[in-house]
């Protein structure tokens, strides 16, 4: 066993995993489907909001650097005391955005002594998909695993086939709910036009994702991340959130769209009082649940799947299968 850290920096939020890592034979390329061989040994997740105003002013606030900066100063001392040998840092969407992208790399080196990659949108959409479909029984694919960030959305498509060959097919859109809410919803609770404006948006973006991947060939339908875990959570009437019930959780998709339907019409107060809900997605949820309710209609009519499955594994423990 090898223990390996896995950062995994969105447009929302900075995630950390440290886990063993075991030697399962030649699945050097998990971002292809490879799985398994990982156990947990922390876990933590910091809202940082990274990429807040970067759709508009195409670069980094100084004050999203440094919320960034605490985090993975946090993590560093989380490594060491772990006793990590490899370490392992992937930025995505915002960071691919931003003109002042230089100090952002300049401040992870000089915090965790390794040096950010930015990947690109079919990378990270395989590590997600790598992530997420390990526990899946593979009779049960062709497996959509939708990742739903911050900045940007990936589909992809692929078996769960154990061999390193699963993908078939991989989209990053340039949509996700910090970006979405940023253009399109900034009420309080949105209005009627700004609703209908962010489904036109979010519809529009990610129709060449699903031009570009089959959707229609898929047999389970996989959400990883904050949004689609905060609404699986809302669905089942969660006091509190709770990882251990989430995971591998289905959620039917009419229940599903009552969900979205209720989150977008809050106000963010009213969203706050939400057991299951994270204080960091209050005033973007809204924004993940057009996005899911347009995933959704989709999914069920070019597929016919009726629910969704929620991972709680993700790019991130994809991240940490590429460290063998």
């Amino acid at each position: 066993m090898t223990r390996v850290a896995a950062i995994d920096c969105g447009t929302n939020s900075v995630r950390l995993l440290v886990a063993d890592l075991g030697d399962l034979g030649d699945l050097s390329d998990p971002a292809d489907g490879g799985s398994g061989g990982l156990v947990d040994v922390h876990r933590e997740m910091r809202i940082v909001r990274l990429g807040q105003g970067v759709d508009a002013t195409g670069s980094f606030a100084p004050e999203a650097i440094e919320r960034t900066r605490v985090a993975l100063l946090a993590y560093a001392g989380t490594i060491a005391d772990t006793g990590a040998e490899r370490v392992r840092m992937v930025a995505t969407s915002a960071t691919r955005d931003a003109a002042n992208r230089a100090d952002f790399f300049a401040m992870v080196r000089d915090v965790l002594g390794v040096d950010a990659e930015v990947v690109t949108g079919d990378t990270e959409a395989r590590l997600s998909f790598a992530g997420a479909v390990g526990e899946l029984d593979p009779a049960q694919g062709p497996f959509l695993v939708v990742d739903l960030g911050g900045g940007s959305t990936e589909l992809v498509l692929g078996d769960g086939d154990q061999e390193g060959h699963g993908v078939r097919a991989a989209f990053s859109a340039d949509i996700g709910c910090v970006r979405l809410t940023e253009r399109a919803l900034p009420g309080d609770p949105p209005s009627a036009e700004q609703v209908a404006t962010a489904e036109r948006v979010a519809g529009e973006v990610l129709a060449a994702a699903l031009e570009a991947v089959p959707v229609e060939q898929a047999r389970t339908w996989v959400g990883v991340a904050g949004t689609f875990t905060t609404l699986a959570a809302l669905a089942a009437g969660l006091p509190a959130y709770d990882s251990s019930a989430i995971h591998l959780a289905r959620t039917p998709l009419e229940r599903l769209h009552e969900v979205c339907d209720d989150v977008v019409g809050m106000t963010r107060a009213q969203r706050a009082e939400l057991g299951p809900m994270h204080a960091g997605r209050v005033d973007v949820i809204g924004a993940g649940a057009v996005i899911t309710r347009v995933l959704a209609r989709e999914v069920a009519a070019r597929a016919g799947i009726t629910e969704l499955v929620v991972s709680e594994h993700d790019i991130l423990d994809g991240i940490a299968l590429s460290l063998r």
